[in-house]
């Protein structure tokens, strides 16, 4: 069956949901263990960041350095000019010691990044030209993160608009993999006792809700329903994610690859 696939091309969907996210590394690794190499890569929020190191070419390892390295809050960060607590602008340094070019005609892969235009209040991709301020608007979670001025015009969170961008790869692979980690799963009454917990239920349901029918699109999709557990901002949380997301993704390829034989 690898043979098979091997012989196809493959697009990847990586979706947005903060340290949840490290699943899709994990998702990458046992990938890479069934030498399956998607050649398209599209992502939205923290899905654009691990999509763009591994268009990158960025080994595992140095994916997840970057996220355990990268504060999530720095005091000189903060900033009382813009709309959020966070200058996402300041990343910019930290970025351009990953991706130096600066370009995602540099990367080795193709790369699809979505971000919301709140000025148009629509959705945008960025695939060429200037790699680093696309990446940064695109993870721009608000109120937390500030918007990023591209072009003049305000960019945020592409979940916002898009959490799981299929649209790109539509027409351009004969096969696609979708990573979710933005999932859902049925919780106890006494999970939404407090106004933090009630909003992260609620906004995890209407992101699921847009994206299912796109989900329904992949050939196959990988959706580890233990990562409810984990906060979407919780940098704890990194390695738990990142292993969720192996162990889910190594079952069900080899459950797949059984089934295919």
């Amino acid at each position: 069956m690898k043979d098979t696939l091997n012989s196809k091309s493959i697009g990847l969907v990586l979706s947005g949901g903060g340290v949840r996210g490290m699943a899709h590394i994990g998702v990458l690794k046992a990938l890479e263990a069934y030498n399956i190499s998607p050649e398209i890569v599209s992502g939205s929020s923290v899905g654009a960041l691990i999509g763009a190191h591994y268009a990158n070419g960025n080994p595992v390892s140095d994916m997840l350095s970057f996220f355990k390295e990268t504060p999530l809050f720095k005091y000189n960060f903060l900033t009382i000019s813009k709309p959020g607590l966070v200058d996402t602008e300041r990343y910019f340094d930290l970025f351009k010691g990953y991706f130096p070019k600066n370009s995602f005609e540099d990367l080795k892969k193709s790369l699809h990044v979505v971000a919301t235009n709140l000025q148009k209040g629509s959705e945008e991709f960025f695939s060429k030209g200037e790699l680093i301020m696309p990446l940064l608007a695109s993870a721009a979670l608000p109120p937390v993160f500030a918007p990023v001025e591209i072009k003049s015009k305000l960019y945020a969170d592409g979940g916002i608009m898009n959490n799981f961008p299929l649209e790109p790869l539509q027409g351009k692979v004969d096969f696609i993999i979708g990573s979710n980690v933005s999932i859902i799963k049925q919780v106890e009454k006494k999970q939404i006792r407090t106004s933090l917990q009630l909003a992260n239920r609620t906004s995890s349901l209407m992101l699921y809700a847009i994206s299912q029918e796109k989900i329904g699109q992949c050939d196959l999709i990988f959706e580890p329903q233990e990562l409810e557990q984990i906060g979407v901002l919780d940098k704890k949380g990194i390695e738990k994610a990142f292993q969720l997301g192996y162990d889910h993704a190594a079952r069900k390829l080899e459950k797949w690859m059984e089934k295919k034989d």
